[in-house]
Formats: C-alpha cells, structure tokens, sequence
C-alpha cells in the first residue's frame, strides 16, 4: 500500500515538470521570417530528408544546404539554422521545415525566374544605359529585394544627372510556369540646373575666371547640347581639385578650397553652388637646385629639363613636369633605375620657395609581364607595339607613362590606364594595361563653304581600326563649285609588326582655276608610302607618286605662258621628309616646336624633271604663366621653298610654288608673286621657283564662356615668292616681300569648324590682288 502510494506521487510530479519542459522547447525553437516554420524536434536520428515543392531546383540542391543530414541526431539548433540558410540562398520565398518521426519535411515555394526587364517612361536616359545599372536579369533569379535595390540605383543614376524629381516604381508582371517580367516605372522629371555659381574668399582671380576654371557651369541658353548646367555631386569635388591645381599653376603654394555647397533654390528650379577658398599668399621660386648621388650625372647636366627658374612665379604642374622630365633626362643616359624626389621648401615670411630635386637610384625592379585587358576586338599586337618597354626591362616609370600615351593616341580606346602591380618576387613588376574599346568606323557626310573651293559637300567611309589589326581605310569623296575630289587609301602604322608605316593612296581631282590663273586643273593617280622612326621624336618617311595631270580649259585672252602649258603630262616623284618633332600636341600644340625637311626628285621616267626642296619650322609659346589663361599662345612659323629643273625637259607652271590665300593671308589665292600683266594677257599669276613665308600668331580667349568654343586670333604673315622661269613685256618679278596684317576667329561649334579671317595687305605690289575677308566651314554629320 505504501509502495503504491509513492509511485502516484511520483507520477503526479512528473506530469507538470514533462510539460513544463515541452513548453520551454517550443519556445526556444527560432522561428524564420515570414510563414515558414520548424517543427520542434529533439532526439533520435535523422533517417532521410523529403523535400517537396520544387520546381527547377534539384531536391539534392536543396538537401545540400541542410545542416542535418541522414545519420546525424536531431538538434533543433541546427534545423533552424538549416531554415535561415535555405532563406539566404535567394532561391525561395518561403521555406517550412517540420519533423515527421525519423525524417525531415522541407516544403519549399521557388522564388520566380526573371523572363524580362524593361523600362517605360524613360525618354532623356535610354534603355542602353539603364541597363547596366540594374542587377536583375533575364533567366535570374527574382527578388523583392533585388527589385527594390535596383530602383535605388536607378535613382542614383537619374540623381547623378541632375534629376532629383525622378520616381521609379518597380512593377512585376506574373506569367505561367513561375515566371515573371519585372518593369521599371520611370518618370524622369525636370532636371535640376545650376542658377548660380559663386565664390567666396577669391580676391587674387574675379568669379568670371574661376567660373572658366571648373567644370560645373550656370545655365544658359546656348548650353542645349551641354551637361555641364546640371548639377551632378559628383563634378564638385572634380571642381574643388581643378581650383585647387589652377591656383597651384599661379604660385598659392598654400592655397585650400575649403567647401563646395549645393543649396537647392526656394521654388526648387536649381541649385546655387559655392566655393570657398582660402587662397594664401602668392609665392615665387626662390632657389631651384638639382642634386644628384648617381655616379656619372652631374646636376648641371640636368639643368636644362627644369620647367622652372629662379623669380618665376611658383607652378605646381611645372614642378610635375620638371620631375618628369629630369627622370626622362637620366633615363636616356643609360641609367635604368631612377628616383626624381621634389623637395619643397616655404618661406613664409619672404613668400618664396625654394625646390630641390633630389636625383637618386630608385628601387631595382624589372617588368616581369605585361597584361592587357579589355580589348575585345583589338589585337594585343597592336598594342604592344606602343609599349616603350619590354618584358625583362628594368622598370621605367617614365617610359610606362610614354607608353600609356602611346596607346591613347592611337584613339582605338575611350580609355586606356597602366597599373604597376606587385610581380612574383620583390624585384618584378606586372604592368597590367586596361582599355575600354570605343568605335573606330564612321560614316560622314558634310557640307560647307571655303572661299577657295566655294559651296561644298563631301562623303567619307573610315575605318580607323580594320579588323582589330590597326589598318586605316578611308574613301573619301568632295564635291564643291570649284573642286571635285575622290581618295581612297590604306595605311598599316606598323607594316609586318615592324618599325615602318606603309600605306597606298589613290585620287582623282579637278581644280577650277578660272578666276585665279584662266585655266583648269586635273590630277589621277597612285603614291605609294613609308616611314619610319629613329625615336621618339624624329622621323622619315618617304613617298613614290605617278600622277597623270592635264591643264585643260585655257581661257582665250590667258596669257601666252599659261596658253602654253595646255596638255598632258606625267609626273613620276620620289620624296622624302625628315621631321624633328617635340610638340605636346598633334593636333592642338601648346608648347614645342616642329621641323621638317624635305626633298623631292622628279625625272624617274615622266615628263617632267627637277629638284624641289623644302623646310618649315614651327614653335609654340605658351602664355599662361603671363596671361593666366592656358588658351594664351604665341605661335610662330616659318617655311621655304626652291624649285630647280634638270635635264632638257620642259617646266610646268603647276609645278611651281603660289603664294597668297593660306600662306599669305590678306592676299588672294596666288595673288602675290611674278604675273603676266601684259596687255595680251588676263594678269595671271606665273608662280615661282623660290618661296619663302613667315607668320607670328597670337591666339588667345574671347572674353565669352568657354564651352562656346570661341577662340580669337591676331596674325602677322610675311612672304616671298620670285624666280620665275619666263620673262618679257608685262611679266612682273619681284622679290619684296608682302606683309598681311589681321585677326581672325575660329569656332568649334556642334556642327563644324568655323574659320574667319580678316587681313590688310599692308605690304604689296600694284598688281598683287588682295582679299579682305577668308572664310571657312565645314561640317560632319
């Protein structure tokens, strides 16, 4: 009785403690986000997993991201975090897991798959750019989530733009077998402009220079084709450096650009952008020295590579290009390894700095391997071949940086960089180089009017890259009121991956020379090409050209030495040009000079045979160290010509050298230089065997904005041209020189280029015939 007794106690005190310990469990049990659930579980084995809902997704897939598998014992840690682990795989939208005896239930809804993406309201940002920008894709996996962060980053994009009043909704479509199409709701809004911009702290430079110096721009009419009046973050910390570097350039060492504000307008039509600057005395170059620890360089040696001189106002960029160009000096003697260390020293109280350029051994590294990445269509060939250094060279900085340029002026590639990156030892380098293709072929077709050819239209095809090998093919066709054109030609910059450019041109042109010289012209034929460098500076190339020409068309009352050259004739040349060339630019040139030097032989087979040589040098002087202003230029010109027959063959007037139009403006085309003034004859210009021109050029900025692409010009053109081969009654020769005087405007406009002179002959004969105005446009569309 008494056992019994005991035992019901017992068993009456184990039943709370049993559901007390149910009840702690099923609390402890985590529970997942959204309706999916685990089952509580504890004890026993786990003796196989069923899974159930899947459509695409393999059930081993899903098993595989199971924390418990078959043989393991139950832990309900363990099944929850096998719950939040299926969760974040992104490939479900709900997930339940529940025990059933001695196996685990998984009960999964797949997330849809993307069938499209696509964007509706977008009309000022197109489908091409948006795009990229979002990370949904067809055949992807569909999110919420995804969803909503790409709507943010399209956003952004629109923000980047300038459009901040910009909605985007995403909206998702339901199709059959769980598919979905995901649009984008896009209402673009007005972009938020720039009203205002505004300087404090600027005493030294008024607003209107520093508003040229950045790129953020106010808004104007005339900046309908341009961006830069729509407030993009971004650009103001593009502009903060680009003040910084400007008052760097005109010697405030000390200069700080402290805050770049946005305030958005009361009634939200643009924003008002203020820079606040802290310029800081003004500094000169006190002391510019050169010291040296490599063995055989001596530092006066160097001395003509400084950018720099004492008294010059202080320049942050020249002191860049001293730098540069110290470390290019050193490097063409022979030294391999390197270090050019500026060392700025301040003088606050006398306001001078004093820089010393340290010349020291740099690191030894060698270039173990040159990658390049991104061209997708360029050959690698044809950019190593740009490289200034090999595999296995001692590394050069400077020579890395030619390089770079190198592949940037080829102008296959929107962007071309080189990153130094660590090799497999310490003492090597992998120079990885990243390009960014951009289209290399173009369709043109133009129209215009020059004074010399009258109104015009033209049509080119070009493939600047042909087939990712570098050739360049052209066709181009001109037709005007005095000129007919047609050119076909070929060039390979590097003939059988060597050092040699060779190409082929063919050409058909007629010349209306009524009004000039009483006849016309015509020219067919081939010149076969080639050149080569000696470095980077100097180069030859060389030119085989057989060309039929015809004067035809000779006006009655023409003089009788123009009557006289009526026919055909062959011409069969071989030239020759040497060029010495260290301008910083092709195709706009700042600073430097070019000289040329040429011959051309005539008399290899043809009708006609002389000796023509030729020379032309010109130098560019920048301003802006005087003037403030980079668009300040001095160029200076100069050129000569002779022409010398040989043989018993006869001389043709085409042959000869003209003077007047480009090379001599104020004068009209071959309106300077020996005529037949004879009363017989219709005044027509004769040409000469000797020719020489000389041109001083200011070019400077109009005092309008600068994106407006308007740039002034005041000239002086000197020239001569004598030596005609006929004399008698009315033939006027004479030496003199004639002197035009003018100025002229060149505007670079969204349509062409737009070129107007205005000169005086102030310096001439009775019989030269003069031009006042010059004008030329052309354009490409």
């Amino acid at each position: 009785m008494v056992r019994n007794r005991l035992l019901l106690i017992a068993a009456t005190c184990l039943v709370p403690v049993g559901f007390a310990l149910t009840a702690e469990a099923q609390t402890r049990t985590p529970r997942a986000a959204g309706p999916a659930a685990v089952s509580p579980a504890a004890g026993g084995i786990v003796r196989g997993i069923d899974v159930t809902g899947n459509q695409r997704i393999e059930a081993d897939t899903v098993r595989s991201y199971m924390l418990l598998q078959p043989g393991d014992a139950f832990d309900a840690d363990r099944l929850d975090r096998s719950l939040r682990t299926l969760f974040a795989t992104g490939l479900f939208q709900d997930v339940r897991v529940a025990r059933q005896g001695d196996r685990i239930a998984v009960a999964v809804v797949e997330n849809p798959i993307v069938n499209r993406v696509a964007f509706e309201g977008n009309s000022k940002v197109s489908d091409d750019v948006l795009t990229p920008e979002v990370q949904l894709r067809a055949r992807a996996v569909f999110t919420p989530q995804q969803a909503q962060a790409d709507r943010q980053r399209i956003l952004d994009l629109y923000a980047r733009r300038g459009r901040f009043a910009a909605r985007v909704e995403p909206k998702v479509i339901q199709l059959d077998q769980n598919r979905v199409d995901v649009v984008f709701e896009i209402t673009e809004g007005e972009a938020a402009l720039v009203s205002r911009v505004s300087f404090v702290g600027n005493t030294a430079f008024s607003d209107s220079r520093l508003r040229d110096v950045v790129a953020t721009r106010e808004q104007a009419w005339y900046r309908i084709l341009s961006t830069a009046d729509i407030y993009d973050p971004e650009r103001l910390n593009f502009d903060r450096e680009l003040l910084r570097r400007y008052y760097l350039r005109q010697g405030y060492a000390d200069v700080e650009v402290t805050g770049a504000v946005a305030e958005l307008s009361p009634d939200r039509s643009g924003f008002f952008v203020t820079f606040t600057i802290n310029e800081g005395p003004r500094y000169r170059v006190g002391r510019a020295e050169i010291t040296s620890t490599l063995r055989g360089v001596e530092p006066e040696s160097l001395r003509s590579a400084l950018a720099i001189s004492e008294g010059d106002w202080y320049d942050g960029d020249a002191v860049e290009r001293s730098v540069e160009a110290l470390s290019d000096a050193v490097g063409l003697r022979g030294v391999p390894f390197v270090e050019v260390r500026p060392r700025v020293v301040r003088d606050r109280e006398n306001q001078r700095v004093d820089v010393t350029f340290e010349v020291a051994e740099g690191t030894r590294a060698y270039v173990e391997r040159i990658d390049i990445l991104g061209n997708s269509r360029t050959a690698d060939r044809v950019i190593r071949r740009e490289f200034r250094i090999a595999e296995g060279d001692p590394f050069n900085a400077a020579q890395v940086r030619r390089s770079r340029q190198r592949i940037r002026d080829l102008g296959y590639f929107a962007g071309a960089e080189i990153a130094v990156q660590p090799g497999s030892a310490p003492d090597r380098t992998v120079l990885q180089t990243t390009v960014q293709e951009r289209p290399t072929g173009e369709i043109s077709l133009g129209g215009g009017f020059s004074t010399d050819a009258g109104l015009l239209t033209d049509f080119g095809i070009r493939e600047r890259n042909f087939l990712g090998t570098g050739i360049d093919a052209r066709l181009q066709a001109l037709l005007a009121q005095r000129r007919t054109q047609v050119d076909f030609s070929i060039t390979d910059p590097a003939f059988l991956d060597r050092n040699l450019a060779a190409g082929i041109d063919l050409f058909y042109v007629t010349r209306d020379l009524q009004d000039t010289s009483s006849y016309s012209e015509k020219r067919q034929g081939v010149v076969l090409r080639a050149g080569y460098e000696f470095n980077e500076r100097v180069r030859q190339s060389w030119a085989y050209s057989l060309v039929q020409r015809d004067v035809f068309d000779i006006q009655s009352d023409a003089s009788r030495f123009i009557r006289e050259q009526e026919g055909v004739t062959l011409l069969s040349q071989l030239g020759t040009t040497l060029s010495y060339d260290v301008r910083d630019s092709r195709i706009e040139p700042k600073s430097g000079f070019i000289v040329r030097v040429g011959t051309d032989v005539a008399g290899l087979g043809g009708d006609v045979a002389y000796v023509r040589l030729r020379g032309d040098v010109a130098g560019y002087v920048p301003l802006e160290r005087y003037l403030g202003n980079a668009d300040y230029v001095l160029a200076l010109q100069a050129g000569v010509g002779f022409l010398e027959p040989w043989g018993d063959r006869p001389e043709r007037i085409i042959d000869r050298f003209f003077l007047g139009g480009d090379n001599l403006r104020g004068f009209a085309l071959a309106g300077a230089g020996p005529r037949d003034t004879s009363s017989g004859g219709a005044d027509d210009p004769l040409g000469g065997r000797l020719i020489w021109t000389q041109t001083t050029e200011l070019r400077f900025p109009l005092p309008l904005p600068q994106e407006i692409g308007l740039l002034g010009r005041a000239f002086v053109d000197v020239g001569s041209l004598s030596s005609t081969p006929v004399s008698g009654p009315g033939v006027q020769d004479d030496t003199s020189p004639r002197v035009g005087v003018g100025v002229g405007v060149s505007w670079r406009t969204p349509v062409g280029l737009i070129n107007i002179d205005i000169a005086q002959a102030v310096v001439k004969k009775d019989y030269d015939e003069t031009q006042l105005v010059r004008f030329g446009f052309g354009t490409r569309f």
